[in-house]
């Protein structure tokens, strides 16, 4: 059996070679010209692999006497080099392209910006770029080596999953099941399978929410302060926000049922309030379904790290004692599970499951099967329940180290307030107004520390100072440097020296 050898090949055989078959120029200088112009502008970039004479004279419709005449003159002016036995490939010092790249572009006369109303709106916000993977920093997610065995066995049995045909835009009907019965064990959440979008992330659930029911200028109630990336979903999407102030019993129904505009939706996270970690009350829950029942609203309730609770059993989903189908619900495995398998669910009434199935063939057609279905069999075999128990245990361990740990570093200090979180993987370390948590974070990050200022959180009068500190994937070896590192950091930043 003849071996078979085969080279590597570039993308330079996909490079558009016109050839004139009526013009008075030879072909050989009508290639020369065009590969010229091609490597100039950088469609054949420096390094990229010419085919070979035979090859391309095959691609290009010439003999290959015509390609070794163009190749000959390319390689005379030093727009190619040649290397034996390997091929003909375009040379890092491109005659012409140095002084090309330095040409500017002359500035347009319109004063219209180039990206839209809602890129601008986004651009550049320090809230959207991942972070640091140094301590402190929230959203992270450390499964133990037993989870991490059982994904990779049940990985493999879906790996056919990665060749398939176009699948249902609501997400694999396996993984809407599953979410189903998980959501009515743990949340009291009441739906069924036709009723679920599997999304990528909370963040897409939003989104995908946003996108349906709210028009440009829509005005939604927010909780202030709220979760930067929601609201600036929000702001992208045309709406206009009105901020409603939370305190120790969530969200302040007086003032949202006092609210003159026409509010379209409002956003809560009623389970654990994202920062301030409070608990929106049964009494204000029913409240808030009850005014959004009276003016045709929708409630848009985030409910993302509802899996741990430390102390107690958490309150029901709002969507669990919803009447009214007025719920709107997100949820996500990023914490739970992991966050590179970017899951999320989006449950909605009914009535808005054509309007949001055609939204999301939009987005993107439909969500990629492979994680789905481990994580449906993850949840179908049992190991989930298991997973969050280990998990749990893991997170409330580095909830007390870490609260002893700055409970040790400010000692003495009645402005830093370190409140134990009841749920969550983020504690909320409280500041009086004469710190100023935006120039502690900038301080602690020089320092490899990550933590978040709560200031910038708030859409309307900021109302409270602190700052938020993750706790997953927490190492007391880590931890107890970090901690001294941001004592010292609020130290610099007390003394005017941060």
């Amino acid at each position: 059996m003849e071996k078979a050898s085969r080279r590597h090949e570039s993308a330079t055989h996909l490079v558009d070679i016109a050839i004139d078959r009526t013009s008075r120029a030879p072909i050989g200088r009508q290639l020369y010209f065009a590969l010229r112009a091609a490597i100039v502008a950088g469609r054949m970039p420096a390094g990229a692999r010419l085919p070979s004479t035979r090859a391309a004279a095959r691609l290009w419709g010439v003999s290959r006497g015509v390609v070794v005449e163009a190749y000959d003159t390319l390689l005379s002016e030093s727009y190619v080099v040649g290397h034996h036995g390997s091929g003909t490939f375009v040379s890092a010092d491109v005659p012409g392209q140095a002084e090309r790249k330095r040409r500017t572009v002359p500035a347009r006369s319109n004063a219209r910006s180039d990206i839209s109303s809602a890129a601008r709106s986004v651009i550049g916000n320090l809230a959207l770029d991942p972070p640091a993977q140094v301590p402190f920093v929230t959203g992270r997610a450390e499964p133990d080596d037993r989870t991490r065995a059982i994904l990779k066995r049940i990985g493999h049995r879906h790996l056919d999953a990665l060749c398939d045909h176009y699948r249902n835009p609501q997400g694999e009907e396996r993984l809407r099941r599953e979410v189903v019965r998980y959501l009515a064990a743990a949340r009291g959440v009441r739906c069924e399978p036709g009723r679920v979008f599997i999304t990528s992330g909370s963040q897409q659930a939003i989104d995908l929410a946003i996108r349906t029911l709210i028009d440009p200028g829509d005005t939604v109630a927010i909780e202030d302060p709220s979760y930067p990336p929601a609201r600036l979903a929000f702001t992208a999407g045309g709406a206009r926000l009105v901020p409603i102030p939370v305190d120790r019993h969530g969200i302040d129904m007086g003032l949202l049922t006092e609210c003159g505009e026409n509010v379209r939706a409002v956003y809560v996270t009623p389970s654990h309030q994202y920062p301030t970690g409070t608990v929106l009350s049964m009494a204000r829950r029913l409240a808030l379904i009850d005014w959004a029942a009276a003016r045709g609203a929708w409630i848009l309730e985030d409910d993302y790290d509802s899996e741990f609770r430390y102390d107690d059993r958490p309150l029901a989903a709002l969507q669990g004692i919803d009447e009214h189908e007025r719920v709107i619900y997100f949820g996500t495995f990023s914490k739970a599970l992991l966050p590179g398998f970017r899951l999320g669910y989006l449950v909605v009434p009914t009535e808005l499951v054509p309007a949001v199935r055609a939204m999301r063939v939009l987005l993107d057609r439909f969500p990629a099967p492979f994680h789905q279905l481990v994580v449906a069999d993850f949840l179908n075999e049992g190991h989930f329940s298991s997973h969050l128990r280990r998990l749990r245990e893991a997170y409330r361990a580095s909830r007390d180290m870490l609260v002893a740990l700055l409970r040790e570093q400010f000692i003495g200090e009645p402005g830093i307030g370190i409140e134990v979180p009841m749920q969550g993987v983020h504690l909320f370390a409280r500041l009086s107004p004469g710190f100023d948590d935006v120039a502690i974070a900038q301080a602690a990050r020089r320092s490899a520390v990550t933590v978040l200022p709560i200031s910038p959180m708030h859409l309307g009068a900021v109302t409270s100072h602190g700052l938020l500190l993750g706790f997953s994937a927490l190492h007391h070896e880590d931890a107890a440097p970090a901690a001294r590192r941001l004592a010292l950091a609020v130290l610099l930043t007390r003394a005017g020296h941060g």
